[in-house]
């Protein structure tokens, strides 16, 4: 399309077209302010909302960076002029923090240059403003005063004026605001990057929250992303050691940004958050009302609640602001694993906690998704880590595209080593997200990694959340609230993928690992949605599956180690008892060689967890066994350990009738003590009675 002229009645401006989908927005040439007189800003709004009224009311905004460069590589000046806009404040704040750590004046002007920065990134605009909201949870990185001010930027932001959003409401909604809501507040009760929002009620008396658009956003942000794309470009060509798509992950954030300008996005987006997660106890997801919503003006159930940051309020209404934490990161964890519709932006500003208790998401505009094969991939990398496993690590990050499928893995295995072992020195659940963010950063400096796109929103949206919970609470670890759920999948996913991680956990050459069972155990019963007889269920199918063919193998061979220690120590017990009537001497210390001898107390210890586990009820075990038993399965287990037990005691009695002492002198002399410890994972179980095969001489 070509670029066309739109009149308006102070002055004329030259529009390009910016963001298509077989459609248009225009984007003037001359660079829009985040504040507005209101005057200028109606004349301005009001030949935009005429172009992008053009847009068809079902399709939605959609960022297009060939359109995007091709417009603004005809703007050079205007491009330079933003620019420079953007680059001097910057540098100006960070010629003030060197002048200040020279002078030793960080401590007196440390209040100063907080609200220098908060101030210079609310004039930068939407893209900077959500720089400044990410830092604002990082009370481990920012310091006290700068997050207090770099928190004002999540919803006390200055609000533009209320003409230009009853305009917008009119050209939206097909009426004036009165005419549409029975109240509406004299002024916004709120005003974030994007939009401020006025608390109203409805004809009907629902209370609603009325979400507005900025003026100017479209331009503004386009002429951002791209000046940031074209640093993204210039750094990939010239910067050799930067390995990371910089420009994949700006079309990501391009994306991202430009669907959040799209608040009849933003209601599909609440809608579908809430069937995936809004069944969640103490999740709360707000309705929305279609009727009275548009692409710049969003009307929604109104919610009342407190910023998890504020502890004050939240312990004046006796609400646990931990647990809702943890529920925070159930829910995290179930998006980004379970059905990769993930909210990008959870900083305290759309978070809050509601008398009630529940844990309530206000903003939904800016989500992404992650791939069936990438949350897959997530998990098994987890996985591996937990097993110290850095092979399987290293593949992990070819199947997650942090690298190519022809990267020689022969330096960077050991490597990963070097990197885990000490992190992973106590236990997993210890380590906070950023930690291990920090070690894997310093890891890919070094070696051929790069950053995926939708890597880069998982991350802000986890350190995000950590940064959160690290202000309610300086010691929670966000892995250790995590792996109760990654248990509970492990146990419950049937998907091949997750089979593979399961049986990679548990076995160990050919060895079964008792006690990663019954950690996965313990730990999934502390998943809230946590159903022991599904796993159950799913167990017993799995187990008489063509897949459970390995473990059916592994499971003949300890039972036939179990039987057999309990028949030759009942062997023995009972020749003790019949020596001890005739008045033979017997060495009541006597030990029997055995194998697996462990094995009963660990499976007595699965037991105890299963009865502790919520929701386990053993008589649901007992219409089952019969079914057990009538499967081929179960048959063909019983042949294979009834041979084996027989192949056993026929290759015993074939090495005691090759011995050299008769049993009529093993009798007369006793027999001889074999002490023999046996390890089972780390357990160790010792014989009070057993019988030991005299040595060959």
């Amino acid at each position: 399309m070509n670029a066309k002229a739109v009149s308006s009645a102070s002055h004329d401006i030259k529009s390009q077209v910016a963001v298509t989908q077989n459609h248009t927005v225009q984007v003037p040439a001359e660079p829009v302010a985040v504040e507005y007189s209101s005057t200028q800003a109606s004349e301005s709004e009001a030949s935009i909302a005429k172009e992008v009224k053009q847009v068809g009311e079902t399709e939605a905004l959609r960022y297009d960076p060939v359109a995007i460069s091709a417009t603004y590589s005809k703007m050079p000046l205007q491009v330079l002029g933003r620019t420079l806009n953007t680059v001097l404040p910057l540098a100006s704040f960070a010629f003030g923090m060197w002048w200040d750590r020279f002078w030793a004046r960080q401590e007196s002007n440390q209040r100063r240059r907080a609200i220098q920065l908060r101030e210079t990134l609310t004039n930068l605009g939407p893209a900077y403003i959500k720089v400044g909201q990410a830092l604002s949870t990082r009370p481990d990185l920012v310091s006290p005063v700068f997050l207090e001010e770099l928190t004002k930027l999540q919803d006390q932001l200055p609000p533009f004026p209320n003409e230009v959003a009853y305009r917008f409401i009119e050209e939206e909604l097909g009426d004036r605001p009165d005419q549409i809501y029975a109240e509406l507040t004299p002024q916004p009760v709120a005003a974030a990057s994007l939009g401020q929002v006025y608390k109203g009620k409805l004809k009907t008396g629902e209370t609603v929250a009325v979400k507005v658009q900025r003026p100017g956003l479209a331009q503004r942000i386009a002429l951002d992303v791209y000046i940031l794309r074209s640093l993204a470009i210039w750094a990939q060509k010239n910067i050799k050691r930067l390995r990371s798509d910089l420009v994949a992950i700006m079309d990501e954030f391009g994306n991202r940004i430009f669907e959040e300008m799209d608040y009849q996005q933003e209601g599909r987006n609440a809608e579908l958050f809430a069937k995936f997660y809004g069944h969640i106890a103490e999740i709360y997801v707000p309705r929305i009302y279609w009727q009275y919503t548009g692409r710049r003006v969003l009307t929604m159930e109104w919610i009342t609640g407190t910023k998890l940051t504020d502890m004050r309020a939240i312990m004046a209404q006796e609400i646990d602001a931990k647990h809702l934490i943890e529920v925070g990161v159930q829910c995290s964890l179930r998006q980004l694993l379970e059905h990769g519709f993930f909210h990008a932006d959870p900083h305290p500003g759309n978070l809050l906690a509601t008398p009630e208790g529940k844990l309530a998401y206000i903003d939904f505009g800016m989500m992404s998704q992650v791939k069936p094969y990438q949350r897959y991939g997530l998990i098994e990398a987890v996985v591996h880590l937990v097993n110290r496993d850095f092979s399987g690590l290293a593949h992990d990050y070819i199947k997650l595209e942090f690298l190519t499928e022809d990267t020689d893995l022969t330096p960077i295995i050991p490597a990963l080593a070097n990197v885990f072992n000490d992190a992973l020195g106590a236990s997993v659940a210890e380590l906070n997200f950023k930690s291990i963010t920090d070690q894997l950063s310093a890891l890919m400096y070094e070696y051929p990694f790069r950053v995926p796109a939708y890597y880069a929103l998982i991350i802000r949206s986890l350190v995000t959340l950590e940064g959160i919970a690290i202000n309610v609470d300086p010691n929670f670890k966000v892995l250790s609230k995590a792996y109760p759920y990654v248990a509970k999948r492990l146990l419950t996913d049937t998907s091949p993928q997750l089979r593979a991680s399961l049986k990679d956990l548990l076995f160990k050459e050919g060895s079964f690992r008792w006690n990663r069972l019954e950690n996965l155990l313990r730990n999934a019963g502390q998943s809230p949605d946590y159903d022991i007889n599904k796993v159950l269920d799913q167990t017993l199918d799995f187990l008489f599956s063509e897949r459970g063919a390995f473990i059916r193998e592994n499971l003949i061979d300890e039972i036939v180690k179990a039987v057999d220690t309990f028949g030759r120590r009942t062997f023995v017990n009972l020749a003790y008892s019949l020596s001890e009537r005739a008045g033979w001497s017997l060495n009541q210390n006597s030990e029997v060689k055995t194998d697996g001898i462990g094995n009963t107390e660990n499976i007595k210890r699965i037991w105890d967890i299963l009865k502790e586990t919520p929701g386990f009820d053993p008589l649901q075990l007992v219409p089952v066994i019969p079914q057990i038993l009538m499967k081929p399965e179960t048959q063909q287990m019983g042949q294979k350990i009834a041979g084996r037990l027989a192949q056993r005691v026929i290759a015993r009695l074939i090495r005691e009738a090759l011995l050299e002492d008769t049993p009529e002198e093993v009798l007369q002399n006793g027999h001889r003590a074999v002490s023999e410890r046996v390890t089972a994972n780390g357990n160790d179980h010792k014989t009070s009675s057993q019988l030991a095969l005299p040595a060959g001489k």
